[in-house]
């Protein structure tokens, strides 16, 4: 039998306790919070004067934690570019309404799509960034689709959002703290709201592999393997701005999260240590040969990769980009 038709089959054979994760992992949607908890009311007659004190207290942020944010809501704006890809790994099905996989994909869209909803009004109303710049940029990310190496295979689309739900979770939590700690409680709440979803999100995606795991071990650890020799792609590595190509803008995106410790090389090893760990690599038997070495190489990586992560330079100066004007951060 072929690899496709096995991973289909292990699809098919997990499906049945999918429904159950849903109801594990996944909050219904009338008890679940909304952008507008976190927002002024636009129906009360207060709303100018909360607006007003988004705009106070946005002034207290510097530059390079406006690109973060930015950043950050960009990447959660381009949720279609995400939902699609999901929707066609094999064994998700959206023609079939009772295919428990599609309903899983729509529904952690569901959740997902607030967060961009959330920060896209915020920086709208803070009156601190360049929003056509920023709609531009999203759009951009959107058409331009993104390639993050996984193909159809869901054993390595579940490895890549296990990794990458976990990411976005340090992101907007450090986002968070700082903005607290700047005296925007407002900000502060929102951004800790949304890393805990992703935090829910991290421990579904590694459940779904460790399920993979027991039943599927050697291929499982193969792509596992081919996931990390080949890096993780972020989702918004095709990040561009207005008049300028594919991609360009991410690497300064990456290197203003580095530079204020939002994100950085040693939080990417953090996360590969962690899910060695949490699938207990050094644990799993009845491995092929073949398995047996991407194991071993697995277990070796992270030490290897810290080593090269000291060696990183990080610019110290900030790149001018078109979605913040210095000149509007006093």
């Amino acid at each position: 039998m072929s690899l496709k038709n096995v991973r289909l089959e292990v699809m098919q054979f997990l499906e049945k306790d999918v429904e159950s994760l849903i109801e594990k992992y996944l909050i219904p949607i009338e008890k679940i919070w909304q952008p507008t908890d976190f927002l002024p009311n636009s129906e009360s007659d207060n709303f100018f004067e909360e607006v007003r004190e988004i705009r106070e207290l946005s002034k207290e942020l510097p530059y390079d934690f406006w690109v973060v944010l930015v950043g950050d809501m960009i990447t959660e704006e381009a949720l279609p570019t995400y939902e699609s890809w999901l929707m066609d790994v094999e064994g998700v099905d959206q023609v079939d309404k009772e295919n428990s996989w599609g309903k899983w994909v729509r529904h952690w869209t569901g959740e997902e799509n607030r967060h961009g909803d959330v920060l896209n009004k915020y920086l709208y109303l803070s009156g601190r960034v360049n929003m056509r710049e920023i709609e531009k940029t999203t759009q951009y990310l959107i058409a331009d689709g993104f390639d993050i190496g996984t193909d159809r295979d869901p054993y390595k689309n579940f490895v890549y959002t296990s990794f990458q739900e976990l990411a976005t979770y340090i992101s907007h939590n450090r986002v968070a703290k700082m903005a607290k700690k700047k005296g925007n409680k407002q900000l502060s709440k929102m951004c800790q709201i949304i890393s805990g979803d992703e935090m829910r999100h991290h421990h579904a995606y590694s459940e779904f592999v460790e399920r993979i795991f027991k039943v599927d071990p050697s291929q499982m650890m193969m792509a596992f393997h081919d996931m990390m020799k080949l890096k993780i792609a972020m989702p918004a590595h095709f990040l561009r701005e207005s008049g300028n190509k594919i991609g360009t803008a991410f690497e300064e995106f990456s290197n203003t999260a580095q530079r204020i410790g939002v994100y950085t090389s040693n939080d990417y090893v953090d996360i590969l240590a962690k899910l060695i760990q949490r699938w207990e690599i050094d644990k799993i038997t009845g491995l092929t040969d073949e398995a047996e070495k991407a194991r071993d190489y697995l277990m070796k990586l992270p030490s290897r990769m810290y080593r090269l992560s000291e060696r990183i330079k990080i610019p110290e100066n900030s790149f001018q980009f078109k979605w913040v004007e210095p000149a509007i951060i006093k």
